[in-house]
């Protein structure tokens, strides 16, 4: 069977130029949403980072400096660090090396006058220094630290935490293809059973509608020509089996338009009744076009398959509405059924226009059979699901041939899965061999 919304050669659908601009502009939106939202998580996180670096350095610092103005000497005091002490006498003593720039007076003054620590972070000769100031016994001492080393962390770290934002949102719009395109692939396919349904609908009413329409005709017209009612039964009872089969159509396309599997039970069903049907229910269309329908049993024995009789029915009724809609004025459709071992072979000819061989597998591709539409795409698929073939040949302008083979049900099984009998239908018989 074909895969759902895929082509009978396996090849997706193309959907039509304002769907494909639908799907891709959900496709970009979700792609900018996904990325958006991945690049605003990143930034979070580094600002998160960030902030982190900036406080853990700000504490560190201050406990260094804490501890180097209360334990360290001045003469010693812990790299990057430089100590001075005010003396109560006002002389002032600095580390070895320390920047020339510093003490900071004021801060020294202070804590002299009111013994309180302070912390503070100043600008001193264009560079950045913080300095802690506190009372040790009877000294002041104040620590300076060169804050150019954190700063040098920092923007290593902004770097580097704007390099991975870049490298984040690129991973983030990769990422974001990928979730689109999983995400609209629903989308996609739903679109394509869509218009899927729309085209079989179309296709598989059309056919019944116009037999009754046709057949509706006649009788109107055979009545207004005085015609005795007695004698058009049989044309009522057609309008009545025509409009039960168009029901089935329509009950199996409600079912397919809800994504349901169609579980009829497969039982007997006999090919060479329907094809007598159908027949007879296209001979008012096929007479207003100057066609001629034949129905023929080849060789002795009977024509029963196992399979869904209202899908079947609709097999045979596609071939013989594509053999019509390509047979000239005066042309024949002729249907042949024959048994083989082990299965039944159903063959529409006509002498129509005819098909190329070349172009025969590409007529059973839906939306590519050239002149003969969708409803022999349809004919291979419900073929296909009763485990059967069907192939085409022909010669341009000397008519097409379509062969239709089916497993044939045993005798044995058919008492045990019983076919009721539908209203009018034992009136059709097929034409004896010959």
């Amino acid at each position: 069977m074909t895969a759902p919304g895929r082509l009978s050669d396996g090849r997706p659908p193309r959907l039509p130029d304002p769907d494909r601009r639908l799907l891709g502009r959900a496709r970009r939106r979700i792609t900018v949403q996904v990325a958006g939202a991945i690049s605003v998580v990143l930034a979070l996180v580094g600002v998160l980072v960030w902030c982190s670096m900036v406080h853990g350095q700000g504490t560190a610092a201050a406990r260094d400096l804490a501890s180097a103005a209360q334990r360290s000497p001045v003469d010693y005091p812990p790299p990057c660090v430089w100590l001075y002490e005010l003396r109560a006498d006002g002389t002032l003593r600095g580390s070895p090396g320390a920047p020339a720039a510093l003490p900071v007076r004021a801060a020294l003054g202070l804590v002299a006058a009111t013994g309180r620590a302070e912390t503070s972070q100043v600008t001193v000769a264009g560079r950045e220094y913080l300095v802690y100031t506190s009372r040790r016994g009877g000294v002041t001492v104040q620590a300076a630290m060169d804050l150019r080393y954190q700063v040098a962390e920092r923007q290593r770290l902004l770097r580097t935490l704007l390099g991975s934002e870049v490298a984040g949102l690129l991973a983030a719009l990769l990422v974001g293809q990928v979730v689109s395109r999983r995400a609209i692939a629903p989308l996609g396919e739903a679109l394509t059973r869509q218009r899927r349904f729309a085209a079989d609908v179309s296709h598989e009413l059309r056919t019944p509608l116009t037999r009754l329409h046709t057949r509706a005709q006649l009788l109107s017209r055979r009545m207004r020509g005085g015609t005795d009612p007695i004698l058009l039964i049989d044309e009522v009872d057609q309008l009545v089996t025509g409009t039960r089969q168009l029901g089935e159509v329509v009950e199996d396309l409600l079912r397919s338009a809800q994504f349901k599997q169609l579980r009829r039970p497969f039982g007997p069903v006999d090919l060479a009744v329907l094809a007598a049907e159908l027949a007879v229910a296209e001979d008012a269309r096929a007479g207003a076009q100057g066609v001629s329908i034949e129905v023929r049993c080849d060789g002795p024995g009977d024509h029963v398959v196992r399979g869904v009789e209202s899908a079947l029915r609709r097999v045979i009724s596609a071939l013989l509405d594509n053999a019509l809609g390509h047979t000239r004025a005066g042309g024949h459709i002729w249907v042949t059924l024959a048994g083989e071992p082990g299965a039944v072979r159903l063959t529409v000819r006509d002498d129509g226009v005819g098909l190329d061989p070349g172009d025969a597998e590409r007529l059973f591709t839906r939306f590519e059979g050239a002149g003969y539409g969708l409803g022999l795409a349809l004919v291979r698929e419900v073929v296909d699901g009763h485990n059967g073939t069907i192939t085409a040949d022909g010669v341009p302008g000397a008519g097409a041939t379509f062969t239709v083979r089916l497993p044939a049900e045993p005798a044995r099984n058919r008492l045990t899965a019983p076919v009721t009998p539908e209203p009018a239908r034992e009136r059709y018989q097929p034409p004896l061999p010959g």
